[in-house]
């Protein structure tokens, strides 16, 4: 067995006087001082400091999204989502390479995430709660900021995390899509811009839905509620808001369906990759918004990934007293 190192000692009664000690075992007056070896030890490694910290928290944070150390059961969710995803777009190449003659996959790079919302919708339900909603329900975030991590270092650390994590669900496909393009001799030009595109695309959509899921998620230690808030802001919100934009389109009123894409998560996306990087919209009739309403949904945007990361710091000032 490794010895001891000797640790603090605990003290009660009376001091001894000057120059006295007792021998081991030794009967003790009463009222005398007792001195206790409780077998701390010290701590003579290197003093990693918040950096290490906000690090590793980052690293657990992403692993946990996958149900990466983890039980069994906690995998079972995020890895048959993201198979699905990478299966689509596995199919996708498979007919592309199967039909004679083409020459472009199936679907446009823009376009999957964008039809695959649901999907990510539910990902982000699932894993969202359970990156702050257990730590608020079992009360350690105030664990965290006994050590050298502050409120920011957290906030930050969880926000990446989940961006990170979207981001790898869909980026992941978006590969696959793009090496059975290469591999069916696509044009490797318009390929590679279609690629850049739907990963600028894609890092935008990580940032908000994971910005708006963290901020619901957050907002109660019962996971079940953050999961029923979030799959209502993502996936019910676009279903209510396309329906709405195709009612207006069919009554004649098309100039109202790209000011209604603002009230969802995944119109305003499209809104955005369609006025700024060549997306072909997803809007009823295939107008998506132009430059000048492109720059709303733009500001939009990122005030909505600002203000996600503002909400969550406002929330962990108030847990962390």
């Amino acid at each position: 067995m490794t010895p001891q190192t000797p640790g603090p000692a605990r003290t009660t009664g009376a001091p001894l006087p000057s120059g006295a000690a007792h021998a081991p075992g030794s009967a003790q007056p009463p009222g005398s001082t007792r001195i206790h070896d409780i077998g701390y030890r010290h701590y003579d490694g290197p003093r990693l400091g918040r950096s290490y910290a906000r690090r590793s928290l980052y690293t657990q944070s992403l692993r946990g999204a996958f149900g990466l150390g983890r039980s069994a059961k906690s995998k079972v969710l995020p890895m048959i989502l993201t198979g699905i995803m990478c299966l689509v777009a596995a199919i996708m190449v498979a007919v592309a390479l199967a039909v004679p003659g083409s020459t472009e996959l199936p679907m446009e790079y823009t376009r999957f995430a964008i039809v695959m919302q649901a999907l990510i919708g539910l990902f982000l339900a699932a894993q969202a709660p359970q990156s702050v909603s257990r730590d608020l329900r079992f009360k350690t975030v105030p664990l965290y900021f006994s050590r050298p991590i502050e409120r920011a270092d957290y906030v930050l650390a969880k926000f990446a995390a989940m961006a990170s994590a979207l981001f790898v669900l869909t980026g992941a496909p978006l590969v696959i899509l793009y090496a059975g393009a290469l591999l069916a001799e696509f044009d490797v030009a318009d390929q590679t811009k279609g690629f850049a595109q739907a990963v600028v695309s894609v890092a935008l959509l990580s940032l908000l839905f994971g910005g708006i899921g963290l901020v619901l998620a957050a907002l109660t230690p019962r996971r079940g509620f953050g999961v029923a808030a979030v799959i209502a802001a993502m996936t019910i919100t676009y279903g209510a808001v396309t329906t709405v934009q195709a009612i207006a389109f069919e009554s004649g009123s098309p100039g109202a369906v790209e000011w209604l894409g603002l009230f969802s998560p995944a119109t305003l996306v499209d809104g955005v990759q369609t006025a700024f990087l060549g997306a072909t919209s997803a809007f009823p009739g295939g107008q998506g918004p132009g430059a000048g309403v492109g720059a709303v949904y733009l500001a939009v945007l990122l005030a909505l990934v600002a203000g996600s990361y503002a909400v969550l710091m406002r929330r962990y000032r108030k847990v962390g007293l």
